[in-house]
């Protein structure tokens, strides 16, 4: 029951945030925001993941999930509200901060509370439900988001995204006493940072892996709006493409036990990078729906295994009691990339355009995958 309800709170929780991206994302650009400063739009969706996550993941240890599941629904209500009344760019980037500082507090502690709801027998299983959650709504979302766009208008999908988002208070209501309190076993004594840092060599190999199998995944989803606006693509043919990579990442992680089972945990990452290096080089070649959603797909097939398979190996490696310490270090980690990615690319898009930025992320994918086959992940 715990488990199922940790699953419906990420399923609301996920479907508006990704939406309130897109929503976003297409406001700005409607209001004639250029790619430079919806790139900064892009990087405050992860300022506070990026500031907090290691933080509440420590918190999360030693009080519990209830409270900090109660601010990710408050914040994440509260954010596109902002939209709605105030109609200017400015106002997008505090809404954009504050969706982010919901998934600070949803992120790390949906994830760890999977893990300690879980058996070692079930965790694989778990885990692997709890990413195929994340593909629904990365699906959901950005669809909800383009039919809304076309048919309301930006204001009134903003509207729609809180009405959704208000939605996770009544699963907390009725779920909140199937979580877990904090045991003794589950509140760390405090330390100092450099104890609280993992020794374990490999948790810093995933921590690569992870990074830049996020960096391609936020990137592609966040240039794909803009590519499709330069090239006169409708709000709803843009979600389509984006519910494309998402089906595709939903696809590959109902096979992923087998996939961790049958070969080596680097092989399967040398094989998603190059898989996603092949979806970036592709987009720019392709001006209509079909084609880039058949990108997008390819995108989606490789990267959609990386998060889930990353995350499983750094709960099990973590020490007794510190699995949210450990989850949010992950999470500290692909937020820096998150929050410069859009930055950086954003500028490049606007000093030369949109294509260069997908065939540079092509030779990153690219290399990364070639530099994977040395990662040795189950050290």
């Amino acid at each position: 029951m715990a488990i199922l309800f940790a699953l419906t709170l990420a399923f609301v929780a996920f479907v508006a945030l990704n939406a309130a991206r897109v929503v976003l994302t297409l406001y700005a650009l409607t209001l004639g925001a250029p790619a430079s400063s919806v790139g900064v739009l892009g990087g405050l969706f992860y300022l506070f993941p990026l500031l907090l996550s290691w933080p509440i993941g420590a918190l999360s240890d030693r009080i519990g999930p209830r409270r900090l599941l109660l601010v990710g629904a408050i914040t994440g209500t509260g954010a596109l509200l902002l939209p709605y009344f105030m109609r200017e760019v400015g106002a997008f980037y505090f809404a954009a901060a504050l969706s982010g500082l919901s998934i600070a507090f949803y992120h790390v502690t949906l994830q760890n509370l999977v893990g300690v709801l879980s058996t070692p027998e079930q965790r694989t299983r778990n885990f692997s439900n709890f990413s195929l959650v994340g593909a629904v709504t990365n699906f959901v979302g950005p669809l909800i988001a383009g039919l809304s766009i076309d048919h309301l208008g930006h204001a009134i999908a903003a509207l729609l995204i809180v009405a959704i988002s208000a939605v996770s208070f009544g699963v907390l209501a009725f779920g909140w006493r199937t979580l877990p309190a904090p045991s003794p076993h589950q509140r760390p004594t405090r330390t100092g940072a450099q104890e609280d840092m993992p020794a374990d060599p490999a948790i810093w190999r995933m921590l690569t892996a992870s990074a830049m199998v996020q960096l391609g995944t936020d990137l592609f989803q966040f240039f794909i709006p803009i590519y499709g606006h330069e090239i006169g693509l409708s709000a709803s043919a843009i979600g389509s493409v984006l519910a494309s990579f998402a089906a595709a990442a939903f696809v590959v992680r109902i096979f992923l036990p087998r996939l961790i089972k049958a070969a080596r945990t680097e092989l399967v990452l040398m094989y998603a990078f190059y898989a996603g290096a092949v979806g970036f080089v592709a987009v720019p070649f392709f001006h209509n729906v079909v084609t880039l959603a058949a990108a997008a797909f390819v995108f989606g097939l490789g990267m959609g295994c990386g998060t889930p398979l990353t995350v499983m190996l750094m709960f099990d490696r973590s020490s007794a009691g510190r699995s949210g310490r450990t989850l949010g270090i992950r999470l500290t980690t692909t937020n820096a990339v998150r929050v410069l990615g859009p930055m950086v690319f954003g500028a490049v898009a606007t000093a030369f355009g949109v294509p260069p930025v997908f065939w540079i992320n092509a030779t990153m994918m690219a290399a990364t995958g070639y530099m994977s086959r040395r990662f040795s992940i189950r050290g």
